[in-house]
């Protein structure tokens, strides 16, 4: 039992967290997911909610990337598996994976599909690294954390500005 109190504690907190990052309030954070074994970092303040992942009705004539579309509290959600594309191995829609909302803050209701959660990352625990040139735009600046581990910084906007992902159809 105590258990699910400090989860549930632990999710209004984040709630709280991505709430005040959205509205620009209290201290800069990253929040650490993972995706087909690769770990990313997100401002808070373009991490609209996370949610379990739920059932998704799927979208014909889309890329497989694409997972479908979510119905989160009555809103339409177009879901991306980001594992997938980013070239890897599609996601497995189990306990751990979760849908990441990123597009309110930018006026699109869009969502990525994660592995896990990793946590809330204090920018000051991490030190630049050069820019990965292989990279789209919106994945090029890359940070390692003091156990040297490589984490790649997505930058929400330049996602959802890129004709590659926002063209799901095939």
């Amino acid at each position: 039992m105590a258990r699910k109190t400090s989860l549930r504690d632990f999710q209004e907190y984040l709630a709280t967290r991505l709430s005040n990052a959205a509205k620009g309030k209290g201290s800069s954070s990253w929040l650490g997911v993972e995706a087909g074994g690769e770990s990313w970092l997100v401002d808070l303040s373009d991490g609209g909610e996370i949610v379990q992942a739920s059932l998704l009705a799927p979208v014909p004539m889309t890329h497989p990337w694409f997972a479908g579309i979510a119905n989160i509290r009555g809103n339409l959600h177009a879901v991306s598996d980001f594992s997938l594309f980013r070239g890897g191995p599609p996601i497995v829609q189990n306990a751990n994976a979760r849908l990441l909302l990123i597009g309110a803050r930018h006026g699109v209701n869009a969502a990525l599909l994660v592995s896990r959660m990793l946590g809330l990352k204090n920018p000051d625990d991490f030190t630049a690294e050069p820019v990965d040139a292989s990279m789209p735009a919106w994945g090029r600046q890359r940070f390692a954390d003091t156990q040297g581990k490589v984490w790649h910084k997505l930058s929400v906007r330049e996602l959802l500005a890129d004709q590659d992902f926002m063209n799901i159809g095939v």
